[in-house]
């Protein structure tokens, strides 16, 4: 029994920074509406400004002088980016707030690797606090007990900042109704900034408050922002109190998961985060969410299939791109074939994106089951690669539709949220079940077969595979069914109002969208000749997201394009610099500050303005000849 007290107040101890960090999310999202990936990077920044002023300046300022001045001078940095940055996209869908904010993350990692070096760093003891108390013969440290009465201290300030003071009242009122703020004339802009100032300040606080605890190191920022996803949505998006009950469950589970289910520890939180979703999708403390904004895909130009020339020229890119192996060597066909590779699982994302109106957050789990799918198939019953690649994606598309059935009963940021969590469970169990899977070992000696090994034969079959699957998308497009789901998109309302079953026809969507991922999954196992976790991770979604939005969520077949530029540009990089993340972080953002529709947005756009100038030019002419 004392052991199990102890692992309980360790639980608490950990909730205390988990509740921090989530609170200040949580702040931000119920008024701004941002979706804050970047949340995890300030506490990131948190921890590493905390250690330098406590190691470099500890005379002057003392340990928890430096504590509280390292909160300060990131909540400043939040700030900067607030006004810079976001300011600039809080009418944006939530996918480009994700993409702006995961771009910013992208950037500060690469900055502290750059200012205090790869190597994790340990602070020093908090001063009055190095000691432990003997709990019935176990030793608990007495800063843990620091921090277990810190966390309800913090949510009594909250709560009487927010119920107590008038600026409380705005944002209570905000994180309600926006637009009745605003008309009611309260200056939005600086509400945003110092809501956004006290959240940036929680999470550099709660990371400043883990050096005593925790090395820190440059991988702070990704760990830390799942479980604070986890926290916000199951307590509550905007709720305080939601967030402190989330923080001790989820804290709890993680302490005693380890100990009680081993071998799913790691799922536990994601299957209590996908139950709390789907019975109570606004969060245990939350409210039902205000309308959602535009969705991503309503284009003002209405979609319309190619034309015979436009066709032709798409034909010649084809054999253009088929006669790569004639001028390239080995290293360029595999390049080439991951590209297409990637083509395919950026055209499924898009697919369902664009013309479903479902921003899924977790796509990459139909991608890796599909790896995984193959691997099985060829490692354990030993089938042929043919065999492998048409049944290995069926594994992908089981996943879409226990998925997407759950999944699609929600909409906006909750589904996005649920396709995480979905993700996250099929990510654990893949590193979890060794037996099966091998872990973090993964699944090695997936080769392709004799014919296929060929560098240019491999190339070929990726290419003419992904020419299939963007096809066969562009013609379920302009279907019967395609229009269907586009006018589900646009309003869910008035499509059931004409006998449409909009969640069947979402679901069908999501079912066809994960097939194709797990595609592109089977033939990235037999490039790679190994399948591992990391194919079902939150970064290859990110990939994803960020191959779309390239090439333009408002286009038809921008996902092609999109993938082509990132994958090329992302390879390239690794090869040219250490700094490979900052650069393309700094490309993510500007992408979607400077050009939000995306390559071939910006091209259909140009070619429509040309139009509309030709057209009383060509009015004119006419009016003149009669």
């Amino acid at each position: 029994m004392a052991f199990y007290l102890v692992q309980f107040l360790t639980g608490l101890a950990s909730a205390a920074s988990l509740f921090l960090v989530a609170s200040g999310l949580s702040i931000i999202f119920g008024v701004t509406r941002i979706v804050n990936f970047a949340h995890g990077a300030f506490y990131m920044l948190g921890a590493y400004v905390a250690f330098t002023l406590t190691e470099r300046f500890a005379a002057p300022l003392g340990f928890w002088g430096g504590i509280v001045a390292a909160s300060l001078i990131v909540a400043v940095l939040g700030v900067l980016v607030e006004m810079v940055l976001l300011r600039r996209i809080y009418h944006s869908p939530e996918l480009f707030q994700l993409l702006a904010t995961f771009g910013l993350t992208l950037m500060v990692e690469d900055l502290v690797v750059l200012i205090w070096g790869p190597s994790d760093l340990l602070g020093r003891r908090a001063p009055g606090f190095k000691g432990a108390v003997d709990f019935f013969g176990q030793n608990i440290p007495t800063y843990d007990l620091f921090l277990i009465v810190l966390s309800p201290v913090v949510l009594g300030i909250l709560w009487l900042l927010f119920q107590r003071t008038r600026w409380g009242v705005l944002v209570r009122a905000a994180t309600q109704d926006r637009d009745m703020v605003a008309a009611l004339g309260v200056n939005q802009k600086w509400l945003f900034t110092s809501v956004f100032a006290l959240g940036v300040f929680l999470a550099a606080l709660g990371g400043a408050l883990q050096i005593p605890r925790d090395a820190v190191h440059h991988a702070l920022d990704l760990r830390i922002i799942v479980d604070v996803f986890v926290v916000v949505v199951i307590g509550g998006l905007g709720s305080i109190i939601g967030a402190f009950v989330a923080a001790v469950l989820v804290s709890e589970l993680n302490a005693f998961g380890i100990l009680i289910f081993p071998k799913i520890s790691i799922i536990l939180v994601f299957l209590v985060m996908a139950a709390v979703l789907i019975v109570r999708p606004w969060g245990l403390f939350g409210k039902p969410e205000a309308p959602a904004r535009r969705t991503p895909g309503l284009t003002v130009h209405p979609w319309r299939p190619l034309t015979s020339n436009e066709r032709l020229a798409a034909i010649a890119a084809l054999v253009a791109a088929a006669a790569l192996p004639l001028i390239g060597g080995n290293y360029a066909l595999t390049v080439g074939s991951e590209i297409a590779i990637f083509a395919i699982f950026a055209a499924s994302l898009h697919f369902l994106m664009s013309v479903g109106g479902l921003a899924s957050f977790g796509h990459a789990a139909c991608f890796g089951l599909g790896a995984y799918g193959v691997a099985f198939l060829a490692k354990l019953a030993g089938l042929p690669m043919i065999a492998c690649l048409l049944l290995g994606p069926l594994l992908g598309l089981l996943g879409a539709a226990v998925f997407g059935f759950f999944a699609v009963q929600l909409s906006g940021v909750y589904f996005a949220m649920l396709t995480l969590a979905f993700a996250q469970i099929v990510w654990s169990i893949a590193f979890q079940w060794v037996t099966l899977t091998g872990g973090d070992n993964g699944i090695l000696g997936v080769w392709p077969e004799k014919w296929a090994g060929i560098p240019s034969h491999f190339y070929w079959l990726s290419l003419g595979v992904a020419a299939v699957a963007v096809t066969a998308l562009r013609i379920i497009v302009f279907s019967p069914f395609g229009y269907a789901l586009r006018a589900v998109r646009d309003s869910l309302l008035r499509s059931e109002a004409v006998g449409i079953d909009g969640k069947r026809i979402q679901w069908t969507a999501f079912v066809i969208a994960g097939t194709v991922a797990g595609i592109a999954g089977a033939l990235f196992a037999y490039l790679k000749g190994s399948v591992f976790p990391d194919s079902l991770g939150i970064s290859l979604s990110v990939d994803a997201l960020v191959m779309v939005l390239l090439g333009g969520v408002e286009t038809v077949s921008g996902a092609v394009v999109g993938a082509i530029v990132y994958k090329a540009l992302n390879i390239w990089l690794v090869s040219q610099t250490d700094l490979s993340k900052l650069v393309l972080g700094a490309v993510i953002v500007l992408i979607v500050v400077a050009f939000p529709k995306g390559i071939v947005g910006m091209w259909e756009t140009i070619r429509h303005r040309r139009r509309q100038q030709e057209s009383p030019l060509l009015a004119s002419r006419i009016e003149a000849a009669e």
